[in-house]
């Protein structure tokens, strides 16, 4: 079973393309992680102040190695959410098959 992970955020007005810069960044360091099987940032086609993010893990030990991250802590809890407008919301899952 893989460690799954679906994150839901809204960015304030104007900071969409920083968000989106941070956000490309990020996946691709995080892409390089040991324990990471796919991290998909998304924006909603119309709305572009609504993000998703599918973060698809080994295990729950590769998802937390990710959050002490050095690119996590400088990208993500460094910046990107400086950029939020209100709460990111998590939600946690196991792959069945």
């Amino acid at each position: 079973m893989s460690y799954v992970v679906v994150v839901r955020m809204r960015v304030k007005d104007g900071e969409e393309q920083r968000a989106l810069e941070l956000l490309r960044e990020l996946a691709a360091e995080t892409r390089r992680e040991a324990g990471c099987e796919a991290y998909v940032p998304c924006v909603d086609p119309e709305d572009a102040r609504s993000l998703v993010l599918y973060e698809q893990y080994a295990d729950r030990a590769a998802f937390e190695a990710h959050g002490a991250s050095d690119h996590f802590q400088r990208l993500a809890a460094g910046q990107l959410w400086g950029l939020l407008d209100g709460p990111r919301e998590r939600s946690f899952f196991e792959t069945v098959v």
